[in-house]
């Protein structure tokens, strides 16, 4: 049996303490001593440092980069930008999915773009090799060229309220870098000096590429460094971060962020089936109307026609119990009878209940959290049903033996940070 891969800051965990498992074929944290709550809670009320470095990174280059992405990837990049619905220029990015001709998920992905001709797409751990052959196998000639990256490019995430003034510390002209930084957008790049590209350096010199962007639904950055300066920029953060609370964190928490903040997994919320009714429909190329896509790419044919009937609705439970996903995990009506799957189901420890409205520790008073609030924790994910389920409706959740009932809900963790002005969080 082969062995996993191993991050650059493999050692850093295991010296730090770290519950090890694998993940995507790379040995990676689950949590650290403080406990995957206490690091999911630091998200909301500090911050987080989290090892992405088993994430996969691509690079698009030529003049026909943006066609090919136009055609292999389901956000149409002329019109995907704000209300306004602007197209993607140099130094913003956008999130969407690569589908196959079936209409099925092989993965999702962020899409920068760096300059005219240079765009980096971030895909799944173990997704490059899959990614780039998509791609090479619909180019029309040697232009563009398509470099898969993975191992070779540090990247980390830091996430909570405090990710800004954290980075302050660590990067020269801090008050440039980050003034006005929308969500969505980055500055810099990892490979040094790239024509066009504003230069973002760490205090010692180091070029880095900062992204307003997260897998988490607060405030925070992903940064990517080439691989030999990760653990230097790990420990600067650490190092910085100690009067903000900030402490490392592992999949546990990054999983139960995200879930409570209505993100997918990739191969597991979505994957092998047709995307379609799903949270996570504004990752395709619709028109104005909504009705249909203002562009063609790959599956949007199979999506047009596609009758299935199954739907992926967000829930969240009345206490912190779960059933976890699994084969002998299946999702039941009120009446009993059997109407699906479970996809995700984790426990949000952030949140909590007033009455029947979900509260955060973030939430304002003003918008009713309880002034004795105490977050005991939600359990919360994702199911796959046979028709479709009005929010505020229950399902039972079970694996046979322990039952819970689950509200099916449009949203999940309130008062979420990822989008608020970067200014008030300077």
């Amino acid at each position: 049996m082969e062995k996993d891969l191993k991050t650059v800051l493999h050692a850093w965990h295991v010296e730090g303490g770290a519950n090890m498992a694998s993940f995507a074929s790379y040995d990676m944290p689950l949590w650290y001593p403080s406990g995957a709550r206490n690091e999911h809670l630091a998200v909301l009320t500090g911050a987080g440092l989290f090892d992405t470095t088993h994430m996969s990174i691509l690079t698009v280059r030529g003049k026909m980069a943006r066609l090919l992405l136009q055609y292999c990837f389901s956000k149409d990049l002329d019109t995907c930008l704000g209300p306004n619905r602007g197209p993607l220029l140099p130094g913003r990015c956008v999130y969407g999915v690569f589908l196959d001709t079936h209409g099925h998920v092989i993965d999702d992905s962020i899409v920068y773009q760096v300059t005219e001709d240079l765009y980096m797409a971030v895909v799944n751990a173990g997704m490059g090799g899959t990614i780039a052959a998509h791609l090479e196998s619909h180019k029309k000639g040697p232009d563009p060229v398509i470099s898969d990256l993975t191992d070779r490019i540090g990247k980390m995430d830091i996430q909570g309220p405090s990710s800004a003034r954290i980075l302050k510390k660590i990067i020269k002209d801090p008050d440039v870098v980050l003034q006005k930084m929308a969500y969505f957008s980055f500055k810099g790049w990892f490979a040094g000096n790239e024509p066009g590209v504003f230069r973002v350096e760490l205090l010692d010199g180091t070029p880095v590429l900062v992204s307003r962007t997260g897998y988490t639904g607060e405030f925070g950055f992903e940064l990517y460094v080439d691989i030999s300066q990760t653990i230097r920029l790990w420990e600067m953060i650490l190092a910085a971060g100690r009067a903000f609370n900030l402490i490392p964190c592992g999949l546990a928490a990054r999983d139960s962020l995200r879930t409570g903040a209505v993100l997918p997994l990739s191969h597991q919320d979505i994957g092998h089936w047709p995307f379609v009714n799903n949270p996570w429909l504004f990752a395709l190329a619709w028109d104005q109307t909504g009705q249909r896509f203002s562009k063609d790419f790959i599956g949007a044919d199979a999506l047009s026609r596609c009758k299935n009937q199954d739907y992926t609705l967000p829930f969240a439970g009345y206490d912190p119990r779960k059933i976890n996903a699994g084969e002998n995990s299946f999702v039941t009506d009120t009446n009993g009878i059997r109407i699906g799957t479970i996809l995700t189901c984790t426990t949000d420890m952030s949140i909590g209940r007033a009455g029947q409205n979900v509260v955060s520790i973030a939430t304002p008073e003003t918008s009713g959290k309880p002034k004795d609030f105490a977050a005991k924790g939600l359990c919360c994910g994702f199911v796959k049903v046979t028709k479709p389920i009005a929010a505020g409706e229950e399902v039972i959740l079970t694996d046979g033996k322990r039952k819970i009932n689950v509200e099916i809900r449009e949203d999940i963790r309130p008062d979420r940070t990822a989008r608020w002005a970067i200014a008030k969080m300077l």
